[in-house]
């Protein structure tokens, strides 16, 4: 009995249409084993929905396979020519097979003798099943590149559109319902203090679904939404964003805020107060992570907070793993060592908190000037650019590319003037509101969400180390001579 290796391919779903699926093949390939007596030891498979590196892995396995067995079997099998190997040199390693292992190459629908004139036949159906396919992949690419221009997606669109048919081709429109969830998203990631996994949090809360088979909506797809460009009316090509057809679901001024903010921050911490590199490990210096653990009650569920350090299980290191209610415990220990009852020492501290704002003022305007210069000179290559392509010095890739990075740069140099704006009218009062807040830390504490927490944090500690189960914070000036106990004669005016 004659024994076989055989393939069968297919690559796309247009093939299949017509006629050339895996079961057609497969069917085939048998007929032929039977009807000359033989059997096929072993089949391979590769599908229309397979990646280039599984079809490659699996073409290299056959060779292998084909190499090993050699002296057990006696053909290889194919369905046709151009079915047996995606390009001419898998073909040329076929025909190794051939001559220098003694397998025959067997195409069931191609039939073709062993000899000179039967090779030509083959490596001619060979060269023009390459060059159909090398063609197909130019005209497909020249498709693309004129929806591109057309200002259409060349693949589904994103979450917020849909792809629909008119006039016998695909166009994008607007998803209504999925476009309000991505409006919602941004307004609240631009305008509220929210880290990605808050984000997330707020959305369930609010009943806000994704898809209905994925109810939930996941940290990196709301990453993925707040980066894709195609909301502000662009489609992507090649690395490259271009004018679209399809209708903007975000304002600029948003836009830029987003990416001001999310920016460095990305996945940066969960709603835990002393997570997010505040705080680092006394043992090994390593940061100190957050986990959450939910557990079931009779009431329903309550969720749990633990801290450890980044290398808990490390050899060797403490397996310190403490709840966030201990903490919060000792924080407010710390918080009671601050209250001052003496009235002159009330007067110092609110003297040393206003010479600190004037500090910060004068750094805000020197922080200013330096962006302004940033911004004109942003503004300044852009113009030079714009001239460059004007006048052809440039391909239209190249502009793309640096325009797109040069917008990106100018409108976070602006947002971050915003932001300086804001904080300069504001820092006048930041004497008298950190002076009142110092005497009530413990009581706003205990009411506080996640960003309060960790606003009063980073206005009264520098950061923290856990040392075994004691929190040990470095206090920032002059919450740090309240914590140690005040000695007037070792000050000089404003100074501490």
């Amino acid at each position: 009995m004659k024994r076989y290796v055989a393939l069968a391919r297919v690559s796309s779903r247009e093939q299949e249409r017509e006629g050339f699926s895996l079961a057609v093949q497969e069917d085939a390939l048998r007929r032929y084993a039977e009807t000359t007596g033989g059997e096929i030891v072993k089949l391979f498979r590769i599908a229309e929905t397979a990646s280039k590196s599984d079809e490659r892995k699996t073409f290299k396995e056959l060779i292998a396979y084909a190499k090993k067995h050699a002296v057990e079997l006696d053909a290889l099998l194919f369905y046709k020519v151009d079915r047996a190997a995606r390009n001419l040199f898998d073909y040329v390693e076929l025909e190794r097979l051939e001559s220098e292992y003694g397998l025959a190459f067997i195409s069931v629908s191609q039939p073709t003798e062993n000899n000179p004139a039967g090779r030509m036949m083959r490596r001619t159906l060979a060269n023009m099943a390459s060059f159909y396919t090398e063609q197909q992949s130019l005209d497909v690419k020249e498709g693309l590149a004129r929806r591109v221009q057309e200002g259409w997606f060349v693949g589904k669109a994103p979450y917020g559109y849909r792809n629909v048919r008119k006039d016998g081709r695909c166009v994008t429109e607007t998803d209504p319902a999925a476009a309000a969830v991505v409006r919602r998203i941004f307004q609240l990631y631009a305008y509220e203090p929210l880290t990605v996994d808050a984000l997330r949090d707020r959305l369930h809360a609010e009943n806000v679904e994704y898809r209905p088979e994925a109810p939930r909506f996941t940290r990196s797809k709301l990453h993925h939404i707040l980066l894709d460009r195609s909301y502000l009316g662009e489609v992507p090509f090649k690395g490259n964003w271009y004018p679209g057809n399809h209708e903007p679901l975000v304002e600029r001024a948003t836009w830029d805020r987003v990416q001001a903010l999310i920016g460095g921050h990305v996945y940066h911490a969960h709603e835990m107060t002393f997570a997010g590199g505040f705080m680092t490990c006394a043992h090994c210096g390593k940061v100190v992570t957050g986990e959450q653990v939910t557990k079931k009650t009779k009431t329903g569920e309550r969720r749990y907070v633990y801290y450890r350090c980044s290398r808990y299980t490390a050899k060797g290191h403490p397996r310190v793993r403490l709840p966030e209610k201990e903490l919060d415990r000792q924080l407010m220990a710390i918080f009671d060592s601050i209250k001052i009852q003496d009235d002159s020492v009330r007067e110092w501290f609110r003297t040393v908190l206003a010479s600190q704002s004037r500090d910060e003022q004068a750094e805000t305007r020197t922080k200013r000037t330096e962006l302004q210069r940033q911004a004109s000179l942003l503004t300044e290559q852009q113009d030079r650019l714009l001239n460059l392509r004007l006048s052809d010095e440039i391909e239209q890739d190249t502009f793309a590319a640096k325009h797109t990075e040069l917008r990106e740069r100018l409108a976070s140099i602006k947002l971050q003037l915003d932001v300086l704006d804001r904080s300069h009218d504001e820092t006048a009062e930041l004497a008298s509101k950190v002076f009142e807040l110092s005497q009530t830390l413990k009581e706003q504490w205990v009411d506080a969400d996640y960003a309060s927490k960790r606003r009063i944090l980073e206005i009264v500690c520098l950061n923290c180390r856990l040392d075994g189960t004691n929190l040990v914070p470095t206090m920032r000036k002059p919450f740090d001579v309240l914590v140690e106990g005040l000695d007037l004669s070792k000050s000089r005016g404003e100074r501490i």
